[in-house]
């Protein structure tokens, strides 16, 4: 689109009437005055600062870089808030708030006049949220993330906020980490404000919104304290603004399925989170696109390895921010990608990266040399997991990605906790652990309870990994080989919910199964006497979760919110126009 179109705020700001005035009126007091009300677009800043969430809590200063950049191409930004999700501090966790953000954002924009939006987005259900509820509007649309905490260096080492965290939980659990580092670690490991610096799923969903087309070019991984990052603001300001006098392209244009296509090709080759998966199937079936964990699977048997990034590798973000950046990995991936697919930068995502160069191999392999043949994600099935399940490879023990062993059951999270540890546990490290009753309705909310810890009798032995498999997810900053989103969960009667200790479990990560070997007929049996679970939550948003939550391999997302919404960004809210017009 490229001529200029009636703004959509104009049907707020722009009539004759005691609507208008009315409309005009309410802004006096945060300081617009008549020439505000000329023509100019109004830009939406989704504003997700919040204390408890550190990866966003230098978003006010972010902000007023926008507003700087929205000003200086003749537009008018005013910032909204917006619910702010933050996984360490959320409990049970982040992820049963992430549709319940993504309303609050769609309802958001729906309701208040403005021609574009920008999203200030960073901790890794807060962005996925944010995309959810703007694509579901569909007006022109700019992200602009939080990019990573800038790591301190401890013992010769460079620190990375989630991966470091697991392993020196681990050292706990074995008794031997020293109780004096555990002190200093606790000040030093998350050092500033921005997201985690692994390519954890808060690094993996920015990285995706450049291959989607809705974040500028080599945006994403700019430290959180890095000048360009405010630099960066004020250019995505400008560009709101253009894109609110033209009208697009919005996020309809942009999330095509050459666009997810795209994503989950970076995805595979950064060895990013699991996360992504639940995230972009559900940002998927916002536009009408049928994402499946198939699309997931395929894209990953083509695409290899090229990220050297923790926890997968060896570096942290400012090393691939460094060597070039997504756009120098998206040019290593060029063969593989949908190169004519659109981007809000108004050129092709080929054209968008066609200057872009790895500068350090260490950190980004070349295309013929990859670190792996194929994606660091892979997707299992079988009579455990009918539905699919996924798991890091890239994060997992290559001996254990083919593996047969007898299960050692956990009810749940509680259950885990009371007896991981206990002397008596009958397990051995070719044990398979299963959780159960941690997905999207057993959890509820699907925590990160995936990566199950190795009892402290196997740990003592020097035993670091076993295959772990649950209806959970798991940190994108964690490892091991951990098989997640078991699909359909236990609570709902999933063939998870019949695994019963001893009995034999075959995971055949290259042959892409997830078997459980017990008889036909014996699990038929367990089905009968099954009972089923009882809501946890009966009153509020909780309940209301609970009651239209869909399953992983679908996204997670609501069931009355996927699709084409019935109103788009032009069904201006009922009642704007309506008022005492007699007289006037």
């Amino acid at each position: 689109m490229s001529s200029e179109r009636e703004l959509r705020s104009a049907r707020w700001f722009g009539t004759d009437d005691i609507s208008g005035f009315a409309h005009r009126t309410t802004l006096t007091p945060v300081g617009l005055s008549a020439e505000h009300f000329d023509g100019r677009p109004f830009v939406g800043i989704a504003q997700s600062w919040s204390e408890y969430v550190p990866c966003n809590v230098h978003f006010r200063q972010v902000a007023e870089h926008v507003k700087r950049g929205v000003a200086e191409a003749g537009g008018v930004a005013l910032e909204f808030p917006t619910i702010s999700l933050g996984e360490n501090l959320a409990k049970p966790t982040a992820m049963l708030f992430r549709n319940l953000m993504a309303m609050d954002v769609e309802e958001s924009i729906r309701m208040y006049p403005m021609d574009a939006v920008i999203l200030l987005g960073g901790c890794d259900k807060t962005l996925p949220a944010q995309l959810m509820g703007a694509a579901s509007v569909d007006l022109p649309t700019v992200v602009v993330t939080a990019g990573p905490t800038s790591p301190r260096s401890f013992s010769g080492r460079q620190l990375g906020g989630g991966t470091d965290v697991w392993k020196l939980a681990e050292r706990v659990r074995a008794g031997t980490a020293d109780r004096k580092e555990i002190r200093n670690l606790e000040t030093e490991i998350m050092s500033t404000p921005g997201h985690c610096s692994e390519m954890g799923s808060a690094s993996t969903i920015t990285a995706l919104t450049e291959a989607l087309g809705l974040a500028l070019p080599g945006s994403t991984t700019v430290p959180a304290m890095d000048g360009r990052r405010l630099a960066g603001a004020a250019e995505a300001g400008r560009l709101a603004v253009e894109l609110a006098r033209t009208g697009g392209p919005t996020p309809s244009h942009l999330l095509t399925r050459e666009a997810f296509e795209n994503a989950i090709t970076l995805l595979m080759a950064l060895g990013g989170s699991t996360n992504a998966i639940v995230h972009l199937l559900a940002l998927a079936r916002r536009v009408g696109i049928a994402l499946t964990l198939d699309d997931f699977a395929a894209v990953s048997a083509r695409t290899p390895l090229l990220a050297n990034l923790r926890p997968s590798g060896e570096f942290l973000l400012q090393q691939l921010d460094a060597a070039g950046g997504i756009p120098a990995v998206l040019k290593e991936l060029e063969p593989l990608l949908h190169t004519d697919a659109r981007t809000i930068s108004g050129m092709p995502l080929g054209e968008a990266v066609r200057t872009a160069a790895v500068t350090d191999r260490s950190v980004i392999a070349p295309l013929d040399q990859p670190r792996a043949r194929s994606g660091g994600l892979a997707v299992v099935r079988g009579s455990l997991a009918p539905d699919g399940a996924v798991i890091k490879t890239s994060a997992a023990s290559a001996d254990l990605l083919t593996h047969r062993g007898r299960a050692v059951v956990f009810e749940n999270v509680h259950d885990l906790a009371a007896r991981i540890d206990d002397p008596a546990l009958d397990i051995d490290a070719d044990s398979v652990l299963v959780l159960r009753n941690s997905g999207p309705k057993g959890g509820p909310g699907m925590p990160e309870w995936g990566m199950l810890p190795i009892p402290t009798k196997l740990l003592a032995e020097g035993i670091t990994d076993m295959v772990r498999i649950s209806d959970a997810r798991m940190s994108g900053t964690a490892f091991g080989t951990v098989v997640l989103h078991v699909a359909p969960e236990s609570a709902i009667g999933g063939p998870l919910s019949l695994v019963r200790d001893g009995d034999g479990i075959l995971l055949d990560v290259p042959a892409g199964r997830l078997d459980l070997e017990v008889d036909p007929a014996e699990l038929e049996r367990r089905r009968r006497e099954q009972q089923p679970v009882p809501p946890r939550y009966r009153r509020g948003y909780k309940a209301l979760y609970l009651q239209h939550v869909q399953q992983a391999d679908i996204g997670c997302d609501f069931d009355f919110l996927t699709g084409h919404p019935e109103e788009g960004p032009d069904n201006v809210p009922d009642g704007i126009l309506e008022g005492w017009h007699g007289g006037w």
